[in-house]
C-alpha cells in the first residue's frame, strides 16, 4: 500500500472546513461538505471510477466495476463529510509525527493541551509509527475523513490492481452525520448492496456491531414575562423552570458522566430561551431501545412536578426518534459481520466485536434494511482538539477492505 499517498489524502481532506452545522435548515448545513464532495468527485474520476457523481444534496457516489466474470454480491463502503460542531473544524493544522518515541504530544498551537498517555493507553503499543493530530486550537477530523481517505485510497489501489478478484463495489459519502442527519437523503435502494460498512471506527481492527439507540427529547418550557419591575406574583419564569427541570434529573445514574458498557442515559446537552419560553435538548440513549420509553415518561414525570412548582408555566415534552441498535437487523445478514473477520483472519489479525455508545449512518442504513456494520480506520479521540490518528492504523484498514472485497468476490 502506498502509505505516503494515503497520508497526503487525508492532509488534504482535513485542511478543508466541514464542520456541520445543528442550527442551519439545509442539507448539508455546511458549505464545506460540498467543496470537499467536488474535490471527491475529481479524484475519483481521474482514478478512473465508474458511475461519479455529487447529487443535488451533496452525498458523493461512485462505483469501481466487478473484476471477476461471474455473478456475486456487490458491497458498499460509506463514511461522512463533515466534522463535529463541538470543536472548531476551520483552518485545521495538522502534525505529523513520524516513528513516534513514545510519550506525551504536546501540541504546538496550544501548550496547555497535552495528548497524554495515561489517558490515551493505545498510545504504548504504537511506538514506531507515524500520528498525525491538529495543532491543538482544532479538531483534527479523523472523525470521519480518515475514513473517506481509506476508501478513496482503496480504490485507487483496487483500479491500479485490476487483477485482484473483486465483485462491484459502490461507494457513498454522506454529509451532516454528527448532527443526525447523514442518511435523511439515502434511499438505502440507491445503494443496491447485499451489504454496507461505515468507516468510522475506532483504532484498528474492530467491528462495531451494536450502537446504541436513541431519542431526542425537546422540553419546551412556556412562562409568563412581564417587567422584572412590577413582576411580584405575575412573572413565572421559564429560565428557573428549565434549571429546576435539569435538576431533577437524575446525574449519579442515567448520566453521561456516571455510565459505560451497557448502561443507557439521559444527557441534556442544549439549552435556550428567556423568560417567556426556554427549549431543552435531551439525549435519551440505551442499547435496549424499549427502555427510551421508560426515560421518556420518567421525563414526563418530571414535567409534572415542576409544573406544581411553576403552575402558571406549560411545559411540552416531545419525543424524536432516531436511531435504533444495529443488533437487530445485523442478526437477518449474518455475511456482513462474518465476512468482515474472515478478511482479517486473512491478514493474520483477528478482529474484535465491540459496542458503540452512540450511532453511525449504519445504525440508519441497517433500521431501513442495509445491514451495516462499522469497522476501524484509525482515529482516536473525535470531536475533540485532542483528537489523533495512526497512519499505519489507516493503511491496515485499507488491507482490510482489499480483502473483504476479495471474501465477497468468492460466491458465498
Amino acid at each position: 500500500m502506498d502509505s505516503q499517498r494515503l497520508l497526503q489524502r487525508f492532509l488534504r481532506y482535513v485542511r478543508i472546513d466541514t464542520t456541520a452545522r445543528p442550527d442551519a435548515d439545509q442539507y448539508p448545513s455546511s458549505p464545506g461538505q460540498c467543496a470537499l464532495g467536488r474535490l471527491l468527485v475529481e479524484e475519483l474520476k481521474s482514478l478512473g471510477a465508474a458511475d461519479v457523481r455529487q447529487d443535488p444534496h451533496g452525498l458523493v457516489w461512485a462505483t469501481l466495476p466487478a473484476t471477476v466474470s461471474d455473478a456475486c454480491p456487490t458491497i458498499a463502503w460509506c463514511s461522512h463529510l463533515d466534522t463535529s460542531p463541538e470543536s472548531p473544524g476551520a483552518d485545521v493544522r495538522p502534525q505529523v509525527i513520524e516513528n513516534y518515541v513514545g510519550g506525551d504530544l504536546p501540541l504546538p498551537g496550544r501548550p496547555d493541551r497535552v495528548i497524554r498517555v495515561a489517558d490515551n493507553p493505545e498510545l504504548l503499543a504504537l511506538c514506531g509509527r507515524t500520528l498525525i493530530t491538529s495543532d491543538g486550537t482544532t479538531l483534527l477530523g479523523a472523525d470521519d475523513k480518515a475514513g473517506v481517505a481509506i476508501i478513496v485510497e482503496t480504490a485507487a489501489w483496487l483500479l491500479e490492481h485490476p487483477e485482484i478478484p473483486h465483485g462491484p463495489i459502490r461507494i457513498c459519502f454522506t454529509c451532516d452525520e454528527e448532527i443526525g442527519r447523514g442518511v435523511d437523503k439515502l434511499d438505502p435502494n440507491t445503494i443496491g448492496a447485499a451489504a454496507c460498512y461505515t468507516l468510522d471506527g475506532h483504532g484498528s481492527g474492530e467491528i462495531d456491531v451494536e450502537t446504541f439507540s436513541a431519542d431526542l427529547a425537546v422540553v419546551t418550557l412556556r412562562g409568563v414575562n412581564i417587567h422584572p419591575s412590577i413582576a411580584k406574583g405575575r412573572m413565572t419564569n421559564a429560565v428557573r423552570a428549565a434549571a429546576e427541570f435539569v435538576a431533577r434529573l437524575p446525574r449519579d445514574a442515567m448520566s453521561p458522566e456516571s455510565t459505560d458498557d451497557r448502561e443507557g442515559f439521559l444527557h441534556p446537552y442544549e439549552i435556550e430561551g428567556g423568560v417567556a419560553e426556554t427549549r431543552l435538548k435531551i439525549l435519551l440513549r440505551d442499547f435496549d431501545a424499549r427502555r427510551l420509553d421508560v426515560m421518556a415518561e420518567r421525563l414526563r414525570e418530571i414535567a409534572v412536578q415542576v409544573g406544581r412548582d411553576f403552575p402558571a408555566a406549560s411545559i411540552d415534552v416531545r419525543i424524536e426518534r432516531q436511531y435504533r441498535n444495529m443488533a437487530e437487523g445485523l442478526s437477518r445478514e449474518p455475511r456482513a459481520v462474518a465476512f468482515a473477520e474472515r478478511a482479517l483472519q486473512r491478514l493474520g489479525r483477528t478482529a474484535r466485536r465491540t459496542i458503540v455508545r452512540g450511532g453511525t449512518d449504519g445504525s440508519r442504513l441497517t433500521e431501513l434494511g442495509l445491514p451495516t456494520p462499522n469497522l476501524s480506520c484509525g482515529g482516536h479521540n473525535p470531536h475533540s482538539p485532542l483528537e489523533w490518528a495512526c497512519l499505519d492504523e489507516m493503511v491496515e484498514s485499507v488491507e482490510w477492505l482489499v480483502a473483504l472485497a476479495e471474501v465477497w468476490a468468492e460466491r458465498p
